[in-house]
């Protein structure tokens, strides 16, 4: 079956009671004859592809059963392969492999290079008012979206604007040391395509000790150049986007209100 990894992330997101959910499909047994290290949210869809035959209709019963506000779609149901390059001219095949590449990449690509996209995705963003990007890993859950050439052009021809979520902190092994407008680039640069109108960004820093913890694991907080981004002509957003706690994490009801604000201003000034 297609990998489930995002989709399930999807689910415990959009599911009624958030919380619960999030932490059941999140969940990791510890161990156990063949389940030690997997999700329970895997398996979860895993059985549901089973009994309904398609991964697809599995995600649809999940909806349902769930009570998910929201609609998933995958950007195709082929099973495709992700491969990094990197600078050093290696190759990596597999999310896996090239989060723990250790190098900065040149370029991800995806194989087969052309699959089809799934259409209810490619009418979903032509039918958008607010397209997001984000936040997650840039080069294994982000990026590969764009590399199916349906839904990349989807993205470029669509009228709404594109705002690019930025993450909050650096991830290990496979964007460290990229600051904001290196995260652009990349996406610009694998798109083919400027792509991105605005960038919503936290404005409340870290403590110094969550900063230093997370430095103790190879990750740092991802800078923002303003002038950069206006340069690049990407319109700025900061709002307080950090949720309390000892984990630097987007907060979902203030990104939600932030996102939602900017869906607001766009009708306001398409009213006129």
């Amino acid at each position: 079956m297609l990998p489930p990894g995002d989709i399930r992330s999807c689910i415990a997101a959009l599911a009624d009671d958030t919380d619960l959910l999030t932490r059941l499909f999140q969940y990791r047994f510890p161990n156990g004859g063949g389940l030690a290290g997997h999700s329970f949210g895997n398996l979860f869809l895993t059985a549901l592809t089973g009994i309904t035959g398609d991964f697809y209709q599995a995600i649809l019963t999940a909806e349902q059963v769930l009570s998910v506000r929201g609609r998933i779609y995958p950007a195709t149901l082929v099973d495709v392969q992700l491969e990094g390059a990197g600078r050093s001219g290696r190759v990596y095949r597999g999310e896996s492999a090239i989060g723990r590449s250790g190098e900065p990449l040149e370029r991800v690509t995806i194989v087969p290079a052309n699959p089809p996209a799934f259409p209810p995705a490619v009418e979903a963003i032509e039918q958008a008012d607010l397209i997001l990007l984000g936040p997650g890993s840039l080069y294994t859950s982000i990026l590969p979206n764009l590399l199916i050439a349906s839904i990349r052009r989807a993205v470029a021809e669509s009228p709404a604007p594109v705002v690019l979520l930025l993450n909050l902190m650096t991830q290990p092994g496979e964007t460290d040391g990229m600051d904001g407008i290196a995260h652009l680039a990349a996406l610009r640069e694998q798109a083919r395509d400027p792509l991105v109108d605005a960038v919503l960004v936290n404005s409340t820093p870290p403590s110094r000790e969550l900063v230093q913890r997370y430095a103790d694991l190879g990750a740092a907080p991802v800078a923002v150049d303003r002038a950069a981004f206006e340069a690049a002509g990407v319109q700025v957003i900061e709002r307080d986007l950090l949720a309390a706690g000892d984990l630097v994490r987007h907060d979902p009801g203030k990104l939600a209100r932030a996102v939602l604000d900017l869906a607001l201003a766009r009708e306001v000034a398409r009213a006129g």
